[in-house]
């Protein structure tokens, strides 16, 4: 009995002594959160290697590039990001403007008999086209449907400008949005329902000139990727199978992200051929006159996409990493102060901060000074990690004494002292140095994730590994539909051609395809992608 009741005791004590950790467990974690009260969270909580979805999403906001729309897939372009496209707008709009190409503008809406004008077109869009039907209460008697592209809005104008010879070549770009409506998994600037881009019609007399401009213009949008945001890309020829709907054929750049071992196609330079000038009725008389003849056209478009590949490629578990040239601030002056320091040394070295960012703005850096005083220097330095600025400028009273500042560099996180007096030759040096070596390192990760097999196994491994791969092909539809279902797995899609690169490794002949063993006609560059 008397042992029973010890039993009992001691159970009860046990109990009680449990029911006590938990409560102090709890009143541990209350606390926590009383304390956490009016605290500002700053920065980033998911890693980019271990849930790239959840950082992407957290880094486009947390970095306020965008703020998030109640129409599902569209999302509002916030200073920072715009900021980033203002500079690319700036950059491509001159180089395009020097070839002789002209800016215009041509309504949002579309009717449904030019939209149907070009059926192949048509079918490649129909899916993704909104449409208008109603006005105010009303069922419109005729619905418009709102630009997926430009093409069918543009080309009965076109019709009526090209009359002769003398009206060629016809050479138009127009920044704009467009809208497309069905699609899954929207991600900011990579896929969305609306967006901005810009997209070049020209028209021209001979085929040789449409080839030409096709090349040039894929060139500039190289240069977009590799010295503006530093992201290497692949120019090539899009396959059949990917090609524009109712060109002849397809170029483009594409990235690549090796976080998620997907490409990106980057942005497209399409030759029209002849198709468009048939279904819209385009000819104008030769110069040998009485003879009439059909334009050869192009079309080619690069949209905000770009902002987020260069995010996706660069940014790092801390926050964005901007390259310089696109950065809308390229340098912050931060003032290191402390409560020793006595009020004449405080406006001494908040003066030196203006100066030194006055001397870095004569010399052409876009650098601004941080010296709000309700922030320490260590939130301050957390707050521009975040947002990318490439370098960041500390000035403490040591700095002071010596007449130095303190360089630390985004991407690298390295520190170098500098002279005042060097400031205004050191930044901009030190910011070329930071746009090289960027696209260096991308571009070693780029080749790094680009493998190269002639067989199904060593393809599916290079995918497995989150690698594009290169493989020599028969170039045919029915292989690429092939390709896709079979390298398919329950939480992968299939791979596709991403393009068929210009720079073509030796092909001996007889070798053969690494899919359908047919003789290989080419080697694609081929991965899962966006």
């Amino acid at each position: 009995m008397e042992k029973l009741e010890l039993d009992a005791q001691r159970k009860a004590a046990k109990e009680a002594k449990k029911r006590a950790k938990e409560e102090k467990a709890k009143q541990k974690a209350e606390k926590a959160k009383q304390d956490a009260k009016g605290v500002t969270k700053l920065g980033l909580h998911a890693k980019k290697n271990e849930d790239f979805g959840e950082w992407y999403s957290q880094l486009v906001v947390e970095a306020e590039m965008i703020s998030y729309y109640e129409v599902s897939g569209c999302y509002i372009l916030r200073p920072w990001s715009f900021a980033i496209w203002d500079e690319i707008q700036r950059w491509f709009d001159n180089e395009i403007r020097n070839m002789g190409v002209q800016n215009a503008y041509f309504p949002l809406f579309v009717t449904e008999d030019a939209l149907m004008k070009e059926k192949d077109h048509v079918e490649g869009f129909a899916p993704e086209v909104a449409w208008v039907t109603k006005s105010g209460s009303s069922d419109m008697e005729r619905p418009v449907a709102i630009r997926p592209t430009s093409e069918t809005v543009m080309y009965p104008q076109f019709a009526q400008w090209i009359r002769s010879h003398r009206d060629l070549p016809l050479r138009l770009n127009q920044w704009t949005n467009v809208v497309r409506w069905e699609f899954k998994h929207p991600t900011p600037f990579i896929r969305s329902r609306e967006f901005l881009w810009q997209e070049g019609h020209t028209a021209f007399a001979s085929k040789e000139e449409a080839d030409d401009e096709v090349l040039s213009i894929l060139e500039l949008y190289k240069r977009v990727y590799e010295e503006l945001l530093a992201v290497p890309v692949c120019k090539g020829r899009k396959s059949s199978k990917e090609k524009f709907a109712g060109a002849d054929y397809t170029t483009s750049v594409e990235a690549f992200v090796p976080a998620t071992g997907r490409g990106v196609q980057g942005a497209t330079s399409h030759h029209l051929g002849q198709n468009f000038s048939k279904m819209f009725d385009i000819e104008y008389e030769t110069e040998a006159g009485g003879e009439k003849a059909r334009p050869w056209q192009n079309s080619w478009g690069m949209s905000t996409r770009v902002i987020g590949v260069m995010v996706m490629v660069h940014g790092d578990d801390t926050g964005l990493v901007l390259p310089p040239r696109v950065a809308h601030i390229q340098a912050v002056i931060i003032p290191i102060q402390n409560k020793k320091m006595t009020d004449e040394a405080v406006q001494l070295m908040t003066d030196k901060v203006h100066a030194l960012c006055a001397e870095l703005q004569a010399a052409g850096v876009r650098a601004t000074t941080d010296c709000r005083e309700n922030y320490t220097p260590g939130w301050k330095y957390n707050h521009w990690e975040l947002k990318g600025v490439p370098l960041r400028i500390e000035l403490g009273p040591r700095d002071m004494e010596n007449s130095t500042v303190m360089f630390a560099r985004r991407d690298t996180k390295e520190k170098s002292s500098v002279a005042w007096a060097d400031v205004a030759t050191a930044a901009p040096a030190m910011l070329d140095r930071i746009q090289k070596e960027m696209l260096e390192r991308a571009r070693n990760q780029f080749d790094e994730c680009t493998e190269m097999a002639t067989n199904w196994d060593d393809f599916m491994a290079a995918l497995d590994r989150k690698h594009m791969c290169l493989a020599p092909w028969a170039d045919e539809e029915s292989i690429e539909e092939g390709v896709r279902k079979k390298s398919a797995t329950d939480d992968m899609m299939g791979a596709k051609t991403l393009n068929i690169p210009f720079d073509q490794p030796d092909l001996p002949e007889g070798t053969p395809c690494f899919f359908s063993g047919k003789p290989a006609k080419n080697w694609a560059l081929w991965g899962r992608s966006y």
